[in-house]
């Protein structure tokens, strides 16, 4: 995800994640998984204050270091 420099620090990012929390219960998901960077520590903060925790690597790509995962609730 990518929130544009000039509108960060105004909770966009956090109705992405919500957003996106949303559609994926609406497609009977079970949890949702990200990674970035490990430069990219606000990014890291913001998935740990919405309940992501950090998992071991699921994927193999180019810029992952960090891997994370939010479980859904059902129902």
């Amino acid at each position: 995800m990518y929130v544009r420099p000039e509108l960060r620090g105004r909770g966009g990012g956090g109705r992405l994640l919500a957003a996106c929390e949303q559609h994926g219960r609406s497609l009977g998901a079970a949890a949702l998984r990200l990674d970035t960077r490990g430069d990219l520590v606000e990014a890291r903060n913001l998935y740990a204050k919405h309940g992501f925790a950090e998992i071991p690597a699921y994927n193999d790509g180019r810029y992952a270091e960090h891997w994370f995962e939010k479980r859904l609730p059902t129902g």
